[in-house]
């Protein structure tokens, strides 16, 4: 499938992070259920090397978007799944197929890396167009299942709490957390 807008997307490099930040700030500054933290989340789990796959999309010399993967535990004990988010995209460019792009291609990698699920929390009604779906008896606390969302790559389903990384509760205040 053609990419949109002419655009490339490829692994970041360390002259991309500048810009990632700012790409995440600008892609998540009008929504209300944000908390603003999410370029303080990115970094945090840079710098504890639980970022496992950060692919930006670029346009000519620029980044226009962002998406990261990091290691989940699952209370099963079940290996090998992964937290998609946060995905970010510039306004100016949103909803012209660069968030899809770049999930189909992150999602792609990290199953040929060997992930055997993914799981995030998002708008349903988007997720579920790339075949996430809301799973009885997989839960991330605190988040109502609505919005909860996974996907097995090898068919199996694990049961129980899924913790992502403690770099989620980076809020910026404090140095990132390396747990």
């Amino acid at each position: 499938m053609p990419l949109p807008l002419d655009i490339d997307i490829r692994d970041e490099t360390d002259n991309d992070l500048d810009a990632i930040a700012e790409v995440t700030v600008a892609a998540f500054q009008t929504l209300e259920i944000s908390q603003h933290t999410e370029q303080f989340v990115i970094q945090a789990l840079r710098a504890a090397g639980a970022l496992t796959l950060s692919l930006v999309a670029v346009k000519g010399e620029h980044v226009i978007g962002h998406i990261a993967f990091s290691p989940v535990t699952l209370s099963d004990g079940t290996p090998d799944w992964y937290g998609l988010g946060p995905v970010s995209v510039l306004p100016d460019y949103q909803r012209q197929g660069v968030g899809k792009a770049l999930i189909r291609e992150g999602l792609a990698r990290i199953k040929a890396k060997g992930a055997r699920g993914c799981c995030l929390v998002g708008h349903p009604e988007y997720y579920k167009k790339f075949g996430f779906d809301n799973v009885q008896g997989l839960v991330h606390e605190g988040v109502p299942p609505d919005v909860f969302l996974a996907m097995s790559f090898d068919g199996y389903w694990p049961q129980g709490t899924v913790h992502f990384h403690p770099a989620f509760g980076a809020d910026g205040a404090e140095p990132p957390l390396n747990a």
